[in-house]
């Protein structure tokens, strides 16, 4: 350290650092027990420590074209070609960078550099922790594996080994490994050294250059790591996306793993890539074919087609045509013969039912369907069966302030209006006439395609086919007083 005055960030840094060291030294005692550290590097401290020459160290002058112009100290200046880069990104101006010198070019008075080699050819000058080296494992112990880099004894915890946990040293022996040194004492002969950190910075830049790579709407391979409720964690080159259950499939789906298993490679499209948060939506079903198209040729309005009750609503059930495919039955298109208050009360989740095609909104993607018209429409040929000023005898059903309706076949009702009750006052429908009783009346008129039938019990009496009395009010005998406006309520029908 060179005099002058000392920086607190650099009195931090120290402190840090005295922790870390503090914690390895820890490590490295649970790991080898009564086998000390000092042991492992016993034989180079009595050998001594190699001394030969090999990786230089220099700083970035300029780059023109191919080439990198390296100040190697002095009046020293070499060359350095791009192309050995390949695919890492190109050091700055200013930066420090390892090199070794393959040769001189004495037109130009340039030394030939090259960074073949310079992470082998590592020597007690050019190490110093944080730099990347290479070593051959020689042998393991319990707490790790010895190696040997350039001559140089070394050794790694097994907790370094890898990102995981290691149990086998064994299959380790005599191969080449990449490696950081993270704490090393040249007085002592000592290097510790670390694969896990090698692998994590690659992981990071993996995930670094896969994330600058990605672009919304591209369709990409990755494997399922994670299986969760809401959907699953999608490995897709060292960065996880998440997969939601609803981009799953287009059908419905209750749980992720009846589409996905965990190690199962599948092909998804980025549909969002938030590089503020670092989260990544994946879709699985947007690379799949779409089942609502063509949807109106398969389906065409108007024709009788068969699917499964998939879903009850208060307002309706939801019948699937086609995976991925749910039309909706309205409460209202359930049944000609009753009015009802739930689906439940005309069909069950599962239930294969026939039902017709109304309408197809495809931009909406939307489906109405009908389960009363599949069948026989009791409103057909209405007028023919029941022509107006006949006689006809049906149920009260409902009653309201306007009227009543009256069932005269299943599925379908005519409205007596309160004008046409009695020719008494009427003060309340319910004074004339009762749900569930059986009643005469005369048709007034029958419209077949609004579907209403209007009926009048008060003027059955005058009918020659009357065989009975008419409904009447028991409310006293009265003159009916001559209307001056309109009839309200209920006559819209």
């Amino acid at each position: 350290m060179s005099g002058g005055n000392t920086d607190p960030e650099d009195l931090d840094s120290y402190d840090a650092q005295d922790n870390l060291d503090a914690d390895l030294e820890r490590e490295l005692e649970e790991a080898l027990g009564s086998l000390g550290v000092e042991s492992i590097f016993e034989a180079d401290r009595a050998a001594g420590a190699p001394t030969a020459a090999g990786v230089k160290r220099g700083t970035v002058l300029a780059i023109h074209g191919d080439d990198i112009f390296v100040d190697m100290g002095g009046r020293s200046q070499g060359v350095l070609s791009t192309a050995q880069y390949e695919d890492e990104p190109l050091p700055k101006v200013g930066d420090r960078i390892e090199v070794t010198i393959e040769g001189y070019q004495s037109s130009e008075g340039l030394l030939i550099l090259s960074r073949k080699g310079a992470v082998m050819a590592a020597t007690w000058e050019s190490l110093e922790e944080g730099c990347i080296v290479e070593g051959r494992v020689t042998g393991h112990n319990k707490g790790g594996l010895e190696l040997d880099i350039n001559g140089i004894r070394a050794f790694m915890p097994i907790s370094h080994v890898e990102l995981v946990h290691v149990e086998e040293l064994a299959p380790y022996v005599n191969r080449r490994l990449k490696c950081q040194v993270i704490d090393l004492e040249p007085s002592e002969h000592r290097v510790i050294v670390s694969r896990r950190a090698v692998l994590e910075l690659e992981a990071a830049e993996a995930r670094e250059k896969t994330f600058a790579s990605l672009v919304e709407g591209d369709v990409v391979t990755g494997v399922v790591k994670t299986i969760m409720p809401y959907g699953a964690f999608v490995d897709i080159g060292g960065v996880d996306g998440l997969l939601h259950v609803k981009d799953m499939s287009h059908a419905r789906i209750e749980d992720p793993r009846s589409v996905v298993k965990e190690g199962q490679r599948i092909q998804v499209m980025i549909l969002r890539a938030d590089r503020d948060t670092r989260r990544i939506s994946l879709g699985l079903k947007q690379v799949m074919p779409d089942p609502w198209e063509g949807a109106e040729a398969k389906w065409p309005v108007q024709t009788i087609v068969t699917g499964r009750v998939s879903r009850l609503a208060d307002f309706g059930a939801f019948v699937e045509l086609e995976e991925g495919v749910e039309g909706l039955v309205p409460i209202g298109e359930m049944t000609f013969e009753r009015r009802i208050r739930h689906p439940n009360e005309v069909v069950s989740v599962g239930d294969v039912v026939k039902v017709r095609v109304m309408t197809i909104d495809l931009e909406r993607r939307r489906i109405s369907l009908s389960l009363k018209r599949a069948g026989d429409d009791p409103w057909m040929g209405a007028s023919a069966r029941w022509p107006a000023n006949s006689l006809v005898e049906g149920v009260v059903k409902r009653i309201a302030d306007f009227g009543a309706f009256i069932e005269l076949t299943p599925g379908v009702e005519g409205l007596v209006h309160v004008s046409e009750l009695s020719d008494d006052r009427v003060r309340s429908v319910g004074d004339v006439v009762k749900e569930g009783q059986t009643v005469q009346a005369k048709v007034l008129s029958v419209d077949e395609d609004a579907r209403r039938i209007a009926l009048s019990i008060k003027q059955v009496a005058a009918m020659p086919e009357y065989t009975g009395p008419a409904a009447t009010s028991s409310g006293p005998d009265r003159p009916r007083p001559k209307r001056k406006k309109p009839l309200k309520g209920g006559l819209e029908w």
